[in-house]
């Protein structure tokens, strides 16, 4: 059959057409992110930072990355303190040791939240510093009971260190990605609405350690809310993966 070259155009159309959406799953299908496996490449993302730029994570190759996933809420208007605490925690750790200078890293924190979220997860760290402190040393230590006594004991376990933060100076040395649709989260296997009790979107908070070369060496995902690996002990890793052991 002689075909005419306005048909000959419509049939390439439809085609093309018709092609589209198979083409367009395949390749959402390849970016898809998993969850990541140890000694195998890191999925790559790319992901808003609170600061502005957009940060992609294969751009970062020739550093070392530490990849951290607060939890964020622990329930409805409720941040988990002990996530403010680690986040100021290691903000002081910087100033204070230039790790990221020393382990040639980079320090990425993702939130699973839209970006006015993030500003009140940030906005909140000095009522949470001070909150913290009125936990570990109450005014009326001497009349507490015994449990009241064991309870403050406890805090100071979890919290060893005071750390005030100014409310007119929020600390932010390291990007804070805005994961708003939860792609990454959900992708590695951290986004919830349950979790430790909770009924409220989060993340199981979890660290990630990717070598230079953009291979994961090591990961720690929460079992609970208090589970969670000292900075000293990351630190013991990343120079592990400095002196190629790891």
């Amino acid at each position: 059959m002689n075909m005419t070259p306005a048909r000959l155009i419509f049939l390439t159309l439809l085609s093309a057409v018709l092609l589209f959406p198979a083409a367009t799953l395949s390749v959402a299908q390849e970016q898809q992110i998993r969850p990541a496996l140890l000694e195998q490449p890191m999925p790559d993302f790319a992901l808003p930072s609170y600061q502005g730029a957009e940060v992609r994570l294969s751009n970062l190759n020739g550093k070392n990355v530490m990849l951290i996933f607060p939890r964020g809420y622990a329930g409805p208007d409720r941040w988990c303190t002990i996530c403010n605490y680690k986040y100021v925690e290691l903000v002081e750790m910087e100033k204070a040791r230039q790790i990221r200078k020393k382990y040639n890293l980079e320090i990425l924190v993702v939130l699973p939240y839209p970006r006015e979220t993030v500003k009140v997860w940030l906005d909140i760290l000095p009522e949470q510093m001070v909150k913290i402190k009125n936990w570990k040393y109450p005014e009326n230590l001497d009349q507490l009971d015994e449990k009241g006594k064991q309870s403050v004991e406890r805090y100071r376990r979890i919290f060893p260190k005071d750390f005030m933060v100014s409310p007119d100076n929020i600390p932010m040395p390291f990007p804070i990605l805005i994961d708003a649709d939860h792609q990454v989260s959900s992708g590695l296997g951290l986004f919830t609405t349950s979790w430790g009790g909770s009924q409220v979107e989060q993340n199981i908070p979890a660290v990630y350690l990717i070598d230079s070369r953009g291979i994961l060496r090591f990961k720690y995902i929460s079992q609970n809310t208090l589970d969670r690996p000292e900075y000293d002990y990351l630190l013991k890793i990343l120079d592990m993966i400095k002196q190629k052991k790891l």
